[in-house]
């Protein structure tokens, strides 16, 4: 029997392979568990068309993030924050603030959770930054940490 799994099946097949089973384990097992659908040429032609169009959706997705990427790469944005006495920050500079200044400086919008921060900025002067933009394009884009300018 021809079956379309729905769920990854250890030793069968991962999500929307298409295997051929004993009658039995797909009647018994697998159908009743809502791991898979009985094949038939509509559902194998409509799960065809959902590959298709998520395939396309990647590469969409892939082209955007590299064009992304040509802005990003090598950018240098510069963050305020208030220092103490012995030129510490008070606090530590985030991704939320890298973000804001992305978008107020260059008009660019990323999503703070693609920045990769092995640690908070807690001290001035320079510092990379990864932008991972998708599994296949990130780019690096200097941090420059200054003394917030007092009024």
């Amino acid at each position: 029997m021809e079956i379309i799994l729905l769920e990854e099946v250890k030793g069968l097949g991962k999500k929307g392979d298409v295997v051929k089973v004993a009658a039995g384990y797909a009647r018994n097992y697998l159908l009743p568990r809502k791991l898979a659908v009985e094949a038939s040429v509509k559902k194998i032609k409509a799960l065809q068309e959902q590959k298709k169009a998520i395939t396309d959706k990647n590469i969409k997705e892939e082209v955007a993030a590299k064009g992304m990427v040509q802005k990003l790469d090598g950018l240098t944005i510069q963050v305020a924050g208030k220092v103490g006495e012995s030129g510490k920050l008070f606090g530590a500079v985030s991704s939320k603030d890298i973000v804001s200044a992305l978008f107020k400086n260059h008009g660019l919008e990323v999503d703070k959770k693609k920045l990769l921060l092995k640690e908070p900025i807690k001290n001035l002067g320079t510092h990379l930054v990864t932008v991972k933009l998708h599994h296949k394009a990130q780019a690096q884009i200097k941090v420059n940490v200054v003394a917030e300018k007092k009024a």
